[in-house]
């Protein structure tokens, strides 16, 4: 048998949360790096403007009409950075006139209207943002226009970028780590009920099946009912054994005790005619204990069919079945000089199992056969309404006392006095098949005051 696989719960939700958290946090860094470079960018770009604008401040007309200018050093001082960032510049004046600073350095083509424009270039074999600026110097009578193109390496503005993303990968590391010591140490505090309930349980001897009184959590407090209500189930399987064990072992050992002595008996005749009488006997007994025997898996039964859960009932006609089983019985009735009759007429329905309702017709039978006594008279009959379906077994034989009637509805109890084979179980096994299906047990005189009449009254099918 293969046994189930076997995990760790703790193990399991740690693993959920570190994998779901490190889906999460891939996200969030590349969120973070875009941030970081946008960051940077702007940071980057306002210097580069602002240098730009320092230069253009310088920009001015000349006697001749040219564009002259005097590069502030401090312009491009304020863009030294411990990076070691190289740093380029170039003034244009009108369209094709190159004024100053590294001519070949590229420039925004397309300002789009605007004073202030920037972009991403490479400039000797390097990867530059710069920064263009368009501006124009008046002569007192006219503007002239000229653009100042400031531009640096971006090693600065990568290793910003870099910082803030080690920093946000770093953080949420941390937060990781913290989470997931959080999980562990909650999870192991929450499964401390788990490992109190194993605990009770494991201290139980086989023999204590009380339900389970441990404080649990809600989200087991449905296992632990479910449990509990497997031990009741259990506790009556176990008392059912013990009861049947018990009954077996106290109601066989007279007739196994007759079997013996029959056979001993049988082995000591001195005569055919003994051995034979003592044969007879001992095949009574051996009759005998096979009707307690019976009667004993029958009541096991009955107790199994009331502990266990509900099954799906099955409509039968009362009447029918009624019939059936008394034809079966009339060729015993006959030996006996019994009159065993019927009475009842169309379909009378009841929701029921029929194995255990053709065994409380069989034992209202018999009982009646065993007790009523020689040339005595017994009539079954149905009776319907639309409230109830009584099932009548009517005999005019030695019948029960009142003052006794309420003890032959317990197991092993008999009524008055007789010579009758039985074990007192006949009348009870009636009482509890009835009961599992809503029928109820009434013992009542017989017509003219005779006898005994045993009452059975079921719910009609269509009240289910």
């Amino acid at each position: 048998m293969t046994r189930p696989a076997v995990y760790s719960l703790r193990r399991r939700l740690l693993g959920w949360l570190l994998i779901s958290t490190a889906v999460i946090g891939v996200l969030a860094l590349i969120d973070t790096y875009r941030e970081a470079v946008k960051t940077a960018d702007i940071v980057s770009d306002r210097v580069l403007a602002g240098s730009a604008l320092a230069i253009a401040e310088r920009v001015v007309v000349a006697e001749d009409g040219t564009l002259e200018v005097d590069i502030p050093y401090v312009a491009l001082e304020m863009l030294t950075s411990a990076a070691q960032d190289r740093v380029f510049y170039r003034v244009d004046g009108p369209p094709g006139q190159f004024i100053t600073g590294y001519q070949t350095l590229p420039s925004v083509s397309d300002m789009k209207g605007q004073s202030t424009a920037y972009g991403d270039a490479s400039f000797r074999g390097e990867q530059i943002r710069l920064a263009v600026l368009s501006r124009s110097a008046s002569t007192g009578i006219n503007s002239v226009p000229f653009t100042v193109t400031v531009a640096e390496t971006t090693i600065a503005r990568r290793q910003l970028t870099q910082a803030i993303l080690l920093r946000s990968a770093l953080r949420l590391a941390l937060m990781i780590l913290g989470a997931a010591v959080i999980v562990w140490i909650a999870v192991t505090v929450s499964l401390r009920p788990l490992y109190r309930l194993a605990d009770a349980i494991a201290e139980r001897s086989p023999n204590d099946l009380h339900p389970i009184e441990q404080s649990v959590p809600s989200e087991i407090q449905g296992l632990v009912e479910t449990v509990n209500s497997f031990m009741v189930r259990l506790q009556s399987a176990l008392d059912a054994l013990r009861h049947f064990s018990g009954n077996a072992s106290h109601q066989l050992r007279t007739p196994l005790a007759i079997i013996r002595t029959q056979l001993a008996l049988s082995a000591r005749a001195t005569t055919l005619e003994e051995a034979h009488i003592a044969a007879r006997k001992g095949d009574e007994a051996v009759a005998h204990a096979e009707r307690i025997l019976t009667q004993l898996l029958l009541m096991a039964k009955i107790d199994a069919a009331g502990s266990s859960a509900p099954q799906p009932l099955a409509r039968i006609d009362l009447t029918a079945l009624a019939q059936g089983i008394i034809a079966d019985h009339v060729p015993r009735a006959a030996e006996m000089g019994i009159d065993l009759g019927f009475e009842g007429e169309g379909e009378a329905f009841i929701r029921a199992e029929p194995l255990l309702i053709g065994e409380l017709l069989r034992n209202l039978i018999e009982n009646a056969i065993s007790y009523a006594g020689k040339q005595a008279e017994i009539t079954a009959r149905i009776v319907s309404s639309p409230d109830v379906t009584r099932l009548e077994v009517e005999d005019n034989g030695p019948g029960i006392p009142p003052g006794r009637r309420h003890m032959v509805r317990q197991r092993f109890a008999r009524g008055g006095e007789t010579q009758a084979p039985g074990m007192g179980l006949g009348l009870p096994i009636v009482e509890e098949i009835a009961g599992l299906f809503g029928g109820t047990l009434s013992l009542s005189d017989g017509a003219d005051g005779r006898g005994l009449k045993v009452t059975v009254g079921f719910p009609p099918a269509e009240a289910f």
